[in-house]
């Protein structure tokens, strides 16, 4: 990745290209500054007391959807020209946003994130180059919950949806999954993952007195069609069964 402008767009190489299309996941480093993270970081715990958790009862993390349309700061993170250019960039496809979410797993939260996909959750057809932004606002090792990928997984495109508090379910949908090289990549504040909707993932509970503060930018093929199936994004927006997801909430990038 290189860029003059600190805030300007990242030109990834053609390597960096590459291994995502490989391995359905890259990490880039310093996508955002410190600062910016630490900035983002105090807008996203202030956006916590005004926004629903989607996992109330959950131990495994709390879930706030849609913040960029609550909080102009983390809408600023949302739209970024920097993320949405690698975007772009590693799907090879136009995008547009799905929804972003905060992920907070709290101190010592005591569960890990079981392996599972992305896509099966959502109500889309015809999105195979799908991906999220995965951006660390504070320092993610191991120990306070960082993400393993099972590299070359985003080929398992007809699995049904997995069960995130279960650790075998991944692997009853995909046994052989179960016997492939993992990869675990710890972030640094400012270090991004960008992994495909479909790449098995998960994450490692919080060991640690501090909460893990993640920022999830999700992007969608922008020809992508509605399936009309339940969720929690699209329920009551009034789109068409089998027509591109053309609404303000998710805009083309």
């Amino acid at each position: 990745m290189t860029t003059t402008d600190p805030q300007a767009p990242a030109a990834l190489d053609d390597e960096t290209i590459s291994a995502y299309r490989r391995d359905g996941v890259v990490r880039i480093r310093n996508i955002i500054g410190r600062d910016e993270a630490a900035r983002f970081r105090d807008a996203a715990i202030a956006a916590t007391t005004k926004a629903d958790d989607l996992f109330k009862e959950s131990k495994i993390f709390n879930q706030y959807v849609n913040v960029w349309q609550q909080d102009d700061v983390l809408r600023e993170l949302t739209l970024d020209p920097r993320l949405a250019a690698a975007a772009t960039a590693l799907a090879g496809v136009p995008l547009r946003i799905w929804h972003d979410q905060l992920l907070i797993k709290p101190p010592h939260n005591g569960a890990a994130t079981e392996f599972h996909q992305d896509a099966p959750y959502w109500p889309h057809a015809g999105s195979r180059a799908s991906l999220s932004a995965w951006i660390a606002l504070v320092d993610v090792p191991v120990e306070r919950g960082c993400m393993t990928f099972i590299p070359g997984s985003q080929n398992h495109q007809d699995l049904r949806s997995q069960d995130l508090s279960d650790r075998d379910d991944m692997f009853r949908a995909a046994p052989d999954l179960r016997w492939e090289q993992r990869l675990t990549i710890p972030l640094q504040a400012g270090d991004c993952t960008f992994h495909n909707a479909y790449l098995a993932h998960s994450a490692t509970p919080n060991l640690t007195d501090d909460p893990r503060i993640a920022h999830v930018a999700i992007y969608i093929d922008a020809a992508a069609t509605y399936t009309g199936a339940a969720h929690v994004v699209t329920d009551g927006l009034g789109l068409t069964v089998g027509e591109a997801l053309d609404h303000e909430l998710f805009p083309t990038v």
